[in-house]
């Protein structure tokens, strides 16, 4: 299976660590959004990452990839079968890519990948604008952090995946939740990085950082 995109990206980074969770052989083909190659547009018409090609079917979106890999490699299931339970992990992976990215990520662009990396500049107003709004979303998850499990129930799954890859995102801008201020996030997110498939990816994303 082949993965378009870039591991900083907390969505590219999901759908890498479910083909992890599930034991998948993947490749991640460097991409950046916008990319031109032919490949990649054919799998992502409006050219945003990540995208995948699995043989001769091809997929944008990190959510419905992810839905894809469960349905095609049930083991482990990563979206439950109980209602509660799957409605719940449907909604933190929804709260993750609309709500927490749209604050993060108004963060990352701006005083790392447009001035950094793109070299293009940022703007440092809507910076802290998101910057502003991670307390309050913080202080949500911080109230729904388990003491022990995961986030949609006893059951690891996307829901830990989709929250814990953004937060990961966050420490490029060094705006992880302080874990004295958010000491139920902190512990969970210590229990997500305890698994091989996050280890896994997590090395991968180390190795390829510039020094």
């Amino acid at each position: 299976m082949l993965i378009y995109g870039a591991l900083l990206s907390p969505f590219v980074r999901k759908v890498c660590i479910v083909g992890a969770e599930k034991g998948i052989a993947w490749e991640l083909k460097p991409t950046s959004p916008g990319g031109t190659d032919p490949d990649f547009i054919a799998a992502s018409p409006f050219r945003k990452i990540p995208a995948m090609r699995d043989g001769d079917f091809t997929l944008a979106d990190s959510s419905a990839i992810c839905v894809y890999l469960d349905a095609k490699y049930p083991a482990p299931a990563l979206l439950a079968a109980d209602p509660q339970a799957r409605g719940k992990a449907v909604w933190f992976d929804e709260f993750t890519d609309t709500i927490l990215a749209a604050s993060g990520l108004k963060v990352l662009f701006n005083r790392l990948v447009g001035p950094k990396i793109l070299k293009v500049g940022g703007d440092e107003a809507v910076a802290a604008q998101g910057e502003a709004e991670l307390p309050r979303l913080y202080g949500y998850l911080e109230g729904v952090s388990p003491a022990n499990g995961w986030l949609a129930g006893a059951a690891f799954g996307l829901a830990d995946i989709a929250v814990a890859s953004m937060l990961r995102t966050m420490v490029y801008v060094d705006l992880f939740p302080p874990p004295e201020r958010y000491p139920a996030i902190t512990a969970w997110y210590a229990r997500v990085c305890e698994r091989p498939a996050w280890q896994q990816v997590a090395a991968q994303e180390d190795a390829a950082r510039p020094h």
